[in-house]
């Protein structure tokens, strides 16, 4: 027996094809009235009443109970007759038993409405789409209550055009509520309306940290490690393409590589222009014109614009362009080799390349091994490929002893030969170190030697920091961050993309806040 159906008295059990149906009586001689709660054991009346219960054996389960209606003899209940109800089986107007309702609302929640359904057909319980929404929709939202500690992010209900905040217990890591969208007034007044915060861990965000000071100004702010790092890498990117021609272990004419047309008629012409435009953007910008304002005096786009105006100076802006990378780089250096002994056949070394892995055409390594017979390119054999601007950011990033041995012998080439990168090399490290190690006493030095180091880039990350200086502090010291938060916001955007972007906003909240 059930645990469920210990309160029936089962009769028949009949196998149809792909379901199950058991005949059933309640086994209680009385019943309590829903009214006044009086006990009756006078039968008015009886009827059929079929409820569906989990599967059993994989078939379609139907509970035929043969249900009883009793007088009710309190003269002071405003009923007369009532139905009885078989506690943890029964329900008003129910037509599922509570534990197969339990496993429908346990799939609605994690899969939604079509593959929920088609979840249902496998288990032998199948129920619509709809109806699978309508169960998630009828479940209660629990009660925030107090969250001392708290996280907000956003998230986009649509990439750049609508977004919601999602509100994190950091307690627990567990979401709390949803917010139609993300600005100041709306979380401060959700703040308000639950009193009783003491720290905020958010974004540098302005829009949360003006609605945390609204409505928590008792609230600590902490700033999230995760965006300050991340800050910092973009400044660091900014710096290291301005000083490309520091990446390279020797001068371009001699490289192995196919010789390309002169540009230098195009490249003063861009450089020009580049200046003037530089100029009259930073004129505008010092006058208080905005940043739509120049784009449409300029007739240029705000990207363009607000990059420009990221550039301290023209040099940042006139980087030099670096030609794709071809396969038959990585094997130049033993082509070199090959041919210093006396290999000048094309076909003969294409043979051995391709048994190095080279899938490329025959006659590329013809065209390379042209411009070495007529002297238009040494055949020196290089030991490695230049590196790209942004893997050598990521090196200066990531600490020491995550680096491999190349990769530390390649940086420390290129610092010892650019003093500017030297000196974000520096920065970064300590404030990386200051990070991970959550020594925020050190914060005012290293602004101070950053708004002093010459590398605008990391100046304005500094000045960034001192706009949102006490969180940014609290962040690098006390051991609040955001990453909860953020692995919230994935999971809420793994439902999203489930729905296909077409659930509304109460659904979402309801699948979010209750997902197990």
């Amino acid at each position: 027996m059930l645990p469920h159906l210990a309160a029936l008295r089962i009769g028949h059990v009949r196998a149809d094809g792909r379901s199950v149906r058991l005949d059933a009586d309640v086994s209680a001689d009385d019943a309590r009235c829903p009214g006044r709660g009086s006990k009756s054991a006078r039968v008015h009346s009886r009827y059929q009443r079929t409820l569906a219960d989990p599967a059993i054996g994989g078939r379609q389960t139907l509970l035929r109970m043969r249900i009883r209606r009793f007088f009710c003899d309190n003269t002071a209940c405003y009923r007369r007759t009532f139905a009885e109800q078989v506690p943890d089986l029964t329900a008003p107007y129910a037509r599922r038993t509570p534990l197969l309702r339990g496993i429908l609302e346990k799939v609605a929640l994690a899969l939604g409405g079509r593959p929920g359904a088609r979840m249902t057909r496998l288990l032998a319980v199948e129920v619509s789409r709809t109806t699978l929404l309508r169960l998630v929709r009828a479940l209660p939202v629990p009660e925030v209550g107090t969250v001392a500690v708290l996280g907000v992010d956003d998230f986009a209900f649509r990439k750049g055009r609508d977004y919601g905040s999602i509100v994190v217990d950091m307690h627990t890591g567990r979401p709390v509520d949803l917010l139609p969208d993300r600005r100041c007034d709306t979380f401060a007044n959700w703040l308000r309306a639950h009193p009783g915060t003491e720290v905020v861990c958010r974004d540098r965000a302005s829009g949360y940290a003006e609605g945390a000071r609204l409505g928590a100004p008792d609230a600590i702010q902490v700033a999230d490690r995760f965006h300050l790092l991340y800050n910092l890498t973009q400044a660091a990117d900014r710096v290291v393409p301005a000083h490309r021609k520091c990446l390279k272990d020797r001068p371009e004419a001699e490289a192995v590589a196919q010789p390309r047309p002169s540009t230098d008629g195009e490249q003063g012409r861009r450089a020009e222009v580049t200046r003037q435009r530089h100029a009259e953007i930073h004129a505008l910008h010092v006058k208080g014109i905005g940043t739509t304002a120049i784009s449409t005096t300029l007739n240029l786009d705000g990207k363009t614009v607000r990059r420009y105006l990221r550039a301290a100076t023209t040099d940042e802006l006139l980087t030099e362009t670096v030609p794709r990378a071809r396969e038959l780089d990585q094997h130049a250096a033993y082509l070199a080799e090959r041919w210093e002994q006396g290999c000048t056949n094309a076909a003969w070394l294409t043979t051995e390349l391709r048994d190095r892995g080279y899938r490329g055409s025959e006659r590329s390594v013809r065209r390379l091994l042209h411009t070495w017979r007529d002297g238009t390119i040494k055949p020196a054999a290089m030991t490695a490929v230049a590196p790209k601007p942004r893997e050598v950011t990521g090196w200066i990033i990531r600490p020491a002893a995550e680096r491999t041995e190349r990769e530390h012998a390649d940086l420390a080439r290129i610092l010892q030969r650019c003093e500017s990168l030297r000196t974000v090399d520096r920065l970064v490290s300590d404030f990386a170190g200051m990070l991970r190690q959550r020594q925020g006493q050190h914060l005012d030095t290293w602004i101070t030697q950053a708004q002093a180091s010459g590398v605008a880039q990391l100046a304005g990350f500094a000045a960034g920091l001192l706009k949102d200086y006490d969180a940014v502090r609290n962040g690098l010291t006390l051991p609040w961050s955001s990453g909860a938060v953020e692995g919230n916001v994935c999971k809420l955007k793994a439902i999203k993309r489930q729905m296909y972007g077409r659930a509304n906003f109460d659904l979402l909240r309801r699948r979010v806040i209750l997902a197990e």
